[in-house]
């Protein structure tokens, strides 16, 4: 039976797979802000590939080898990479907007990810205000 190890190089070629996997995802960083029409916050970005490659090198093989085999798993990462980094509060008003206009239909449906870490804060802050004021906006 080849290791995980094995694997994953076989699968990905000589190349190392956690650098392809960063690669990927600053490929999805570019569509999304590209199809939103934003230029990105490269500092942001070039924080979260690091986060997200920091991340998945420090998972044992066995997980390594799961989140790059599943694409949902890998997207999960993703997510986190985008909402450690700060990217989910850069452009956080315009991207609302956008969202709230029902303009973000042109991101292919695995963006959702990213549009929804705007959406669950700024509804979070929503219900924490309520909190505070007593009013329901």
């Amino acid at each position: 039976m080849l290791s995980i190890l094995q694997t994953m190089t076989k699968l990905s070629g000589p190349t190392d797979p956690i650098k392809a996997l960063g690669g990927d995802f600053r490929r999805h960083l570019e569509i999304f802000y590209a199809r939103l029409k934003l230029a990105p916050p490269y500092d942001s970005v070039e924080k979260a590939i690091k986060s997200l490659t920091a991340t998945v090198a420090s998972m044992p093989l066995e997980e390594q080898a799961r989140v790059l085999g599943d694409a949902k798993l890998t997207w999960d990462q993703y997510r986190r990479a985008f909402v450690e980094s700060g990217l989910a509060s850069k452009h956080r008003g315009i991207i609302l907007g956008l969202i709230r206009s029902d303009r973000t239909k042109e991101l292919p449906a695995e963006y959702a990810g990213f549009l929804e870490v705007y959406t669950n804060v700024d509804r979070g802050e929503l219900h924490h205000r309520e909190e505070i004021t007593g009013e329901r906006t």
